[in-house]
């Protein structure tokens, strides 16, 4: 169900990271999200990238640099299904700590994360959007 994205994957990861960048963050202009779109997709294939897919379709990825979760994706229709857990589980199996940035307008992520004994660090900006964030962070017990 968890693999390492493949090149064949990056059409269909790189549309569910626009489509959930435009709904989860409303907040910022959707422009800001189309503009990266191709600039994203040429770096996943030089990221640590792990899908979830089930069927042979991928409903979901998480990404990684070294500790710090550049973030995780799912698909619209699978929200709210787990698939989030498991993939933040799959990672916490390969690194002893994690974390991440959110930004504050984003309380459903923000609730997912501490769910998931993420802790609050500090705030900050977040320099491409001038939007408030979380630094969130996790240790291995």
């Amino acid at each position: 169900m968890i693999r390492k994205l493949q090149k064949a994957d990056i059409n269909r990861v790189a549309d569910i990271w626009l489509d959930t960048n435009l709904k989860s963050h409303s907040f910022i202009p959707a422009k800001y999200w189309k503009d990266n779109f191709e600039l994203v997709k040429g770096m996943l294939s030089q990221a640590e990238v792990y899908i979830y897919e089930n069927n042979q379709k991928i409903y979901g990825f998480i990404g990684l640099n070294d500790e710090y979760i550049e973030g995780i994706f799912v698909s619209d229709e699978m929200q709210s299904q787990g698939i989030g857990k498991i993939l933040i589980n799959y990672v916490k199996d390969k690194r002893k700590k994690l974390f991440l940035n959110v930004y504050q307008k984003n309380t459903r992520a923000i609730s997912f994360y501490q769910r998931e004994d993420f802790k609050i660090r500090c705030s900050g900006i977040d320099d491409a959007t001038g939007e408030k964030d979380y630094l969130m962070t996790w240790q291995q017990k």
